[in-house]
């Protein structure tokens, strides 16, 4: 996430009618992009203070619409879309996320004058992740669900990963999508296939430029 973009002007949507994408990656690429900006799964109060630790988390650049990651990761718990396992020492996804965002809150109330996690400002939110990154959080809310453990299994495994499963984020790293059906033909280091995207190389940023324009 840089204040000049690795590949200017790729927008991965692009191909969404080309031979790069089928019907099947259109549908499922159509579901995240209209997915609701309502709470679902989540309360009011708890999309509030998920939104604001997805924000905290990924932080993004002002100069493109965000990624929705609270409404991303509500939809995955309302789906109930798990990864396929769980850890011995996790409750539930589901349970996991409902408790973990109940003691965010808990500990944010208590630790500041009854402020929600979500009045916090910046730098307080960062300091109450940090304690729950070093497992330095207790309060009763976490009631055996360990705060390092919420914050390495759950949060830093969906955040980011819903993040960069959005066509926002693959046209920021010049992700084309599935491989399928198109494929891929030069597999050699460092060249790339006519409908890839270009990165932007330091005194190659117009050429870059012109050629993501055509990409498709």
């Amino acid at each position: 996430m840089t204040d000049h973009p690795r590949y200017p002007s790729y927008n991965v949507l692009d191909k969404r009618l080309t031979l790069s994408w089928d019907a099947v990656t259109r549908r499922v690429i159509d579901r995240r992009l209209a997915v609701s900006q309502e709470p679902k799964f989540f309360s009011a109060a708890e999309w509030a203070v998920a939104d604001a630790v997805c924000r905290r988390i990924l932080p993004q650049p002002a100069g493109r619409p965000p990624v929705p990651l609270a409404a991303l990761l509500d939809a995955k718990l309302v789906a109930d879309s798990g990864d396929g396992f769980r850890e011995g020492d996790m409750p539930y996804m589901r349970q996991a996320w409902q408790q973990g965002i109940a003691a965010i809150e808990a500990e944010s109330q208590a630790r500041h004058d009854g402020r929600g996690f979500a009045a916090l400002d910046a730098v307080e939110q960062d300091a109450l992740l940090g304690m729950m990154q070093r497992g330095e959080l207790n309060a009763p809310a976490w009631d055996g669900l360990g705060a390092r453990d919420f914050f390495t299994k759950r949060i830093l495994t969906d955040v980011p990963g819903l993040y960069y499963s959005h066509p926002t984020a693959w046209s920021e790293m010049g992700f084309g999508g599935p491989a399928s059906p198109r494929g891929y033909v030069r597999m050699e280091l460092n060249r790339r296939d006519p409908w890839e995207a270009a990165q932007a190389t330091p005194g190659h940023e117009a050429s870059a430029l012109r050629e993501n324009k055509r990409v498709l």
